[in-house]
């Protein structure tokens, strides 16, 4: 016989959205709900599979992909063939929800969260919708029209009945400490050396052309530093290049500066209690995280995303005094070493732009967004809900 599912948490694409339901699914369940009534909805693209794997929760993974915004005859094709995906794996979700009616649909972004949304919305199923961005995604613009509630990250999103609950973070994350002493270890964990001040660099699940290319040159200008380390996080997409330009010139050894890269890193704990200085994209876990751990940061929206979403969550803490926006057409090595060197200079500013990020925080997001969940489900009365924001 099957299990009545409690709640469906569906998200994906992204690991920018899957984690943060994982998170939500998980605080669901430490407020007594059992694993096995909660179902996660994800993609069969991306890194939904490996991040679900091993949890414990009844998991449905969906075929297809994101809208591309891109013009011309080929993303046409492709955005007809994803709509076509949709429309049917929506089909199949209001089949499964007449067959087995979960009490509240939890929806956090990313295309495959539309289907199972879009048949809770017409079976009448209560639904949150959580947005981590200060501007929402177009799944969750749509079904935050319909939902019960919608929790968002921080005010200012525009989202009716909002309630301010912060952003579902890794315990993993929310553990780190800023202290000398946790340095210390981090540095030695990463293979760091200690006594140098570290910028750790990052841009995004795929990397940043952008980024990557000026922190190169940041390097080459910086080659006779020896009171500096970056650590690069380069990203997939670009590793083979960057790792071959590394490795098949004829120069000499680069420098004094320190400087490591890695394709990706698993341990992005470490490097938070590590660095003094990051200097990465704006989405909106990597803001959420910069802010629950205190990092100083120097952010570099990516241009062109949906809603400039980007841009948004960087003013956040621009505005806080926690971070420095850069536009993404600055960012080349001339401008990168002015600033860097201008933070460097001055421990106080650094310290204060940390203290300013901290103050952003949230760790109990994932509880305060598991606790609106049951009382949606219990059907309590929106003006109770919007109330709490």
């Amino acid at each position: 016989m099957s299990v009545r599912r409690f709640a469906i948490v569906t998200a994906g694409g992204t690991g920018g959205h899957v984690l943060p339901a994982l998170e939500v699914a998980r605080a669901v369940v430490g407020r007594g709900h059992a694993p096995e009534t909660i179902e996660i909805v994800g993609s069969s693209r991306g890194k939904d599979l490996v991040a679900l794997e091993g949890e414990g929760f009844a998991t449905t993974f969906l075929p297809g992909r994101g809208l591309t915004r891109k013009g011309g005859v080929g993303a046409t094709l492709k955005n007809a063939r994803s709509i076509v995906s949709l429309a049917w794996a929506s089909a199949l979700q209001v089949v499964r929800f007449l067959k087995n009616r979960p009490k509240v649909v939890v929806t956090v972004g990313g295309y495959a969260s539309f289907p199972a949304g879009a048949a809770a919305v017409l079976l009448g199923v209560p639904t949150v919708v959580v947005s981590v961005d200060v501007v929402p995604g177009l799944a969750n613009r749509l079904l935050g029209r319909f939902a019960s509630a919608n929790a968002v990250a921080f005010p200012g999103s525009h989202l009716a009945r909002a309630v301010v609950t912060g952003t579902p973070i890794r315990k993993e994350i929310l553990s780190v400490e800023r202290s000398k002493e946790a340095s210390i270890e981090a540095l030695e964990v990463l293979g760091l050396p200690r006594g140098r001040k570290t910028v750790a660099v990052f841009g995004g699940s795929l990397g940043s052309l952008r980024i990557n290319e000026a922190v190169m040159d940041l390097v080459d200008a910086w080659s006779g530093r020896e009171d500096l380390s970056i650590y690069h996080v380069v990203g997939k997409r670009d590793w083979e290049e960057l790792s071959r330009k590394l490795t098949d010139d004829d120069e000499p050894p680069r420098s004094k500066i320190f400087y490591r890269a890695v394709p990706f890193e698993t341990r992005m704990e470490l490097l938070y209690a590590a660095a003094d200085l990051f200097l990465c994209r704006a989405g909106g876990m990597t803001v959420a995280e910069l802010a629950a751990v205190g990092c100083p940061a120097v952010l570099v929206p990516l241009p062109g995303a949906p809603g400039d979403h980007q841009t948004a969550n960087a003013n956040v803490l621009r505005a806080a005094g926690g971070a420095v926006v850069l536009r993404d057409d600055l960012c080349d090595a001339e401008h990168l070493a002015r600033l860097i060197d201008e933070m460097f200079d001055s421990p106080r500013k650094l310290d204060s732009m940390g203290k300013a990020a901290k103050s952003l925080g949230c760790s109990d997001a994932a509880d305060r967004i598991a606790e609106l969940v049951e009382r949606v489900a219990r059907g309590e009365r929106r003006e109770v809900l919007v109330g709490d924001s």
